[in-house]
């Protein structure tokens, strides 16, 4: 990584930021220290100050010995292969899955403690509120939410349930840690989530999860419906079915062995 004598104009402190970055493309989606270090042949106090950074920045995060790599990444578009395909990849799908089940079909990606619209395919309003790119909710309340939530490593869900209780939302809200890491579990185990009139009054939303070439959870698949229009057991049988077939097709194409749906 030493740059020519010549090559005056030539940044090697971004260099080194973009080689850190590009080391969790094939070595997994947690490392240590040593492990960058290893990875991009820089010293280890080098490494230090460029994580540190990128974590200020908010491209990395970490539990005082691992690194990970925070959705901000996306905006960088060459990080890793599935986040420079995600919405490319995604848009046909979700506009199938609105063509044929006549609902809006969302997709989104954790950002802290919230879950963050990347792009939607309208169809029809279903709730009072309006949700474009960019709207972030409340992760806890959400089906699209838990759906991210339940993918995280163990320690981090850890982190993230210390802050409950959660703002209950209305009578239905799962706010205490126990709540939710029940529903949190179930979610990982059946592959999606069903969230039932928790974020908003009347409104049932439901997601599937959307992984990349190395089966990581990246964002969620996700439609709402109005609870007066369709059951529980109507959605499980008639609306999940597609939401879960477009995430697991998109999940493919963004190269993951065996989507898991």
């Amino acid at each position: 990584m030493v740059k020519a004598p010549e090559d005056k104009d030539y940044v090697q402190s971004l260099e080194r930021g973009l080689a850190v970055i590009h080391a969790f493309t094939d070595r997994g989606p947690r490392l240590t220290l040593a492990q960058l270090a290893q990875a991009t042949g820089l010293s280890r106090p080098t490494v230090r100050r460029v994580v540190l950074t990128l974590e200020r920045l908010g491209y990395l995060r970490t539990d005082d010995r691992e690194f990970s790599l925070t959705p901000r990444v996306l905006t960088l578009g060459e990080a890793y292969l599935s986040s420079l395909k995600l919405t490319e990849v995604a848009q046909p799908h979700m506009e199938n899955v609105t063509k044929v089940t006549g609902h809006t079909c969302s997709l989104a990606v954790l950002d802290g403690d919230d879950a963050v619209f990347v792009t939607r395919v309208p169809a029809r309003p279903v709730m009072r509120h309006t949700f474009t790119t960019g709207t972030r909710l409340p992760a806890y309340a959400t089906s699209m939410g838990r759906v991210l939530l339940a993918e995280l490593p163990d320690h981090e869900l850890a982190t993230y349930l210390a802050g409950a209780p959660f703002t209950r939302l209305t009578a239905s809200t799962k706010v205490t840690a126990d709540e939710l890491t029940s529903a949190l579990a179930a979610t990982r185990t059946r592959g999606w989530a069903l969230v039932d009139q928790e974020f908003e009054e009347g409104v049932r939303s439901f997601s599937a999860p959307v992984r990349d070439a190395h089966s990581l959870t990246i964002a969620s698949l996700s439609m709402s419906v109005r609870a007066d229009e369709l059951s529980v057991d109507e959605i499980r049988h008639e609306l999940l079915p597609v939401v879960m077939e477009a995430a697991a097709e998109i999940s493919k194409q963004l190269g993951a062995d065996t989507p898991r749906i």
